[in-house]
């Protein structure tokens, strides 16, 4: 069974563009065409797994790189989606996030340090069922370092990609207040929901 490629209502953004969204969803377009042929290859290569081992090792490693880049980028387009809404402050998602960082300003400012840190990757929030908590984190390029778990509730892409276009290097930091200005706080709400059921 393939990997569907979703499709995504994203309106007028403050700071970003819509031909950054536009060449941002090709690459995402791109993670779910090569998910999709990593696993044909591996089908294919385990019909002599012995002589392939190297082969399906390495296609193995690669497909958790393709994989979690189309995952994320779901996550990150879907909370674009839908024009911006606050986060609700009774909702539960607000209690925990204050329950854990005293404040919502408070958690703001982590992640928002987290997303500005050097090199590429993604800045998240997540809920880990185990310990009944939300857990930020920092992940490098879009694979290394992902908390085994841990179940999405919030994605940001720091990838140069994500922002160059519209934000140049420099502009790094803009792009991060730019990203909550425009966030659907309600489908993060969601995400939350389902994370803890």
């Amino acid at each position: 069974m393939k990997f569907e490629e979703q499709k995504f209502n994203i309106g007028e953004l403050k700071g970003i563009s819509a031909k950054n969204i536009e060449e941002h969803l090709k690459l995402y377009s791109g993670y779910v065409k090569n998910a999709n042929l990593i696993l044909e290859k591996i089908e294919e290569y385990k019909k002599d797994s012995e002589a392939n081992a190297y082969a399906l090792g390495e296609l193995q490693r690669r497909f958790a790189f393709e994989f979690d880049g189309m995952r994320n980028h779901e996550y990150y387009f879907r909370s674009l989606e839908g024009g911006p809404k606050e986060l609700d402050e009774v909702s539960n998602l607000a209690k925990e996030i204050i329950k854990s960082w005293g404040s919502v300003e408070n958690f703001l400012n982590t992640f928002k340090a987290i997303a500005l840190t050097r090199g590429i990757g993604w800045a998240t929030l997540g809920y880990d069922n185990h310990t009944k908590r939300l857990l930020t984190q920092w992940i490098d390029e879009q694979h290394l370092g992902q908390l085994n778990g841990v179940q999405w509730v919030l994605a940001l892409d720091m990838w140069e990609h994500s922002y160059v276009y519209d934000y140049q290097p420099s502009g790094k930091k803009q792009y991060v207040e730019d990203f909550f200005t425009n966030l659907n706080w309600k489908v993060a709400e969601e995400n939350f929901t389902k994370a803890t059921q």
